[in-house]
C-alpha cells in the first residue's frame, strides 16, 4: 500500500481498484466484505488497514446482490413521519443493527402504487426478509403473498389476513378496556371509526361493537362519508358534518384512533362545544394509540397506549428467528406466530 490518503481515495472507486491497492485477489476481498470472519486474521488485518488508509467502502447493495442471503431487511410503513411508525422503525433498526443486519425503510405514503413499488424494490434488492405495515384493503395481496413465498414476512399494526405472521395490539382487549371505563364513568360511547384504509378499521369497529354488547349496551356506529389517510382532517370534517345534522347519537365519542380524535376536538372547539368530563361539558372524547401529542390536546386526550417499542422488538426478533438467527432475549417463536399485546388506558381530561 502506498500513496497519501487523498490520492488513494480518488483512485479507489471499485472493488477491483481496492483489490489491487491491498494486494489481494478480488475473490478474497469479496469474501471479506461478505463475511469478515471467513478470511484468515492476517488477511483480515491487511484489508482493514487498507480500508482505514483509503476510506474505501463497497456499494452495500452490489455486495448483497451477490450473496445467497443478504444482510438487508426491508421495512414498509404507510407513513414514515407518523410518530407510531417512527418509534416502530427506530426500534427495528436498532435491533437489526445489533444482529448485523441493515433495516431499509420505505414508505407507501398510503398509496397502493407506492406499496407496489416498495415490494418490487425489495425483490430487486434481494432482501433477506421484511416487516410490513400493509395498507390492508388496498394492499397487493397477491404480490405480498408471492413475496412471502420467497422470504419471511412479518406484519405489524394490521395483519394482511388471518394466517399471516403478525405482531400488534389486541384490539379486542384495548376497546373492551376503554368501553368499560366510558360506560362506568358516564354515558355509553358512540363510535367514530377510522377511514377504511387498512384491516384495523373494521377490526376496531368490531371490537367496539363486541365490547358494547358484552355490557348489554346498544352499539352506535356513526356513519362516515369518505376515506383518507389524513385522519385529523377526516375527524374534523366528519364532526362538523355530524354536528350540522343534529350531533352525535351520544354525548360520548370513542374514536378509532387519536388522530381522528384530534379532529373531533378541534371541530368541537370551532363549534363552541366544551370537551371534557366535567358536568358542564358538552362532549366526552376518547381515542386509541396514545399518540405522542395526545397529552397536549386541549383538554388532554383520554386514550389507550400501544406498546410501540415492544411491537417493534418482537417483530424484528420474530423475523430474525425465521431467518435462523438467535432471538435477542432467547425467546422461542412459532413459524405461524401471531402476537397480540395488551394496551393500557391513559386517563386524561377529555373523557
Amino acid at each position: 500500500m502506498s500513496g497519501d490518503a487523498s490520492t488513494v481515495t480518488r483512485q479507489i472507486k471499485t472493488m477491483e481498484d481496492f483489490s489491487e491497492f491491498v494486494g489481494l485477489s478480488r475473490p478474497t476481498v469479496s469474501k471479506y466484505f461478505n463475511d469478515p470472519s471467513s478470511v484468515r486474521k492476517k488477511t483480515r488485518d491487511a484489508i482493514e488497514a487498507a480500508i482505514k488508509q483509503s476510506g474505501f467502502r463497497p456499494n452495500i447493495f452490489a455486495v448483497n446482490l451477490n450473496r445467497r442471503r443478504t444482510n438487508i431487511l426491508g421495512v414498509i410503513v404507510p407513513n414514515s413521519t407518523d410518530p407510531f411508525y417512527m418509534a416502530l422503525t427506530r426500534r427495528i433498526e436498532h435491533i437489526a443493527d445489533q444482529a448485523g443486519f441493515l433495516a431499509f425503510v420505505l414508505s407507501s405514503d398510503g398509496r397502493p402504487e407506492m406499496e407496489e413499488r416498495a415490494i418490487e424494490t425489495f425483490k430487486s434488492m434481494n432482501v433477506a426478509g421484511a416487516i410490513i405495515a400493509p395498507l390492508g384493503v388496498q394492499s397487493h395481496h397477491q404480490k405480498l403473498s408471492a413475496l412471502g413465498q420467497s422470504i419471511p414476512l412479518i406484519y405489524v399494526d394490521s395483519p394482511l389476513d388471518d394466517s399471516s405472521s403478525f405482531v400488534g395490539t389486541d384490539n379486542r382487549q384495548s376497546f373492551r378496556l376503554m368501553v368499560d371505563y366510558l360506560c362506568r364513568s358516564g354515558g355509553p360511547p358512540c363510535y367514530l371509526g377510522m377511514p377504511p384504509v387498512n384491516n384495523n378499521a373494521m377490526a376496531r369497529q368490531d371490537a367496539y361493537v363486541e365490547a358494547m354488547r358484552q355490557l348489554k349496551m346498544k352499539p352506535e356506529v356513526v356513519e362516515t362519508t369518505y376515506a383518507s389517510w389524513d385522519f385529523e382532517k377526516f375527524g374534523f370534517d366528519e364532526t362538523l358534518r355530524i354536528l350540522s345534522k343534529g350531533g352525535f347519537p351520544t354525548q360520548t365519542v370513542l374514536c378509532a384512533n387519536d388522530r381522528v380524535a384530534f379532529g373531533v376536538i378541534a371541530a368541537a372547539f370551532q363549534s363552541g362545544l366544551k370537551v371534557g368530563r366535567d358536568a358542564d361539558s358538552d362532549l366526552r372524547v376518547a381515542g386509541h394509540d396514545d399518540h405522542p401529542l395526545s397529552r397536549y390536546t386541549c383538554p388532554p386526550l383520554t386514550t389507550v397506549a400501544q406498546n410501540y417499542n415492544e411491537i417493534g422488538r418482537l417483530a424484528i426478533e420474530l423475523l430474525l428467528f425465521k431467518l435462523g438467527e438467535t432471538s435477542g432475549n432467547g425467546e422461542a417463536f412459532r413459524e405461524d406466530e401471531r402476537i397480540l399485546l395488551s394496551a393500557e388506558i391513559m386517563l386524561r381530561g377529555s373523557a
